[in-house]
């Protein structure tokens, strides 16, 4: 594994080198998918910390665990009504709120 001794100041310029400018296919690709990864892990860890299995997830939300499994995974991004209804089975909500300027 490559490393810089922890001198990245700028890691807009890193993403830039590696997956193009913002607006390039291969950046949009990208940004997708970390994206999909966040979604995943914030899923998976609201699961964790409710105690709820994959299977009983996708009992709540009348889906499948490889369906569960795929976006924990990242692979895949659940639409805006499977994320809310994800939320609602794990009893928790999502406000929504303007950033400090």
């Amino acid at each position: 594994m490559q490393t810089n001794n922890h001198q990245t100041k700028d890691y807009s310029a890193v993403l830039n080198q590696k997956y193009g400018a913002p607006g390039t296919k291969e950046r949009e690709q990208f940004d997708e998918e970390a994206w999909n990864f966040y979604t995943g892990q914030l899923l998976f860890e609201a699961r964790k910390e409710s105690k709820v299995t994959q299977e009983e997830l996708a009992k709540r939300i009348n889906s499948s665990k490889s369906y569960i499994s795929r976006i924990e995974r990242g692979l895949i991004t659940p639409s805006v009504g499977v994320f809310y209804r994800i939320i609602n089975a794990l009893g928790l909500r999502v406000d929504i709120v303007r950033p400090i300027a």
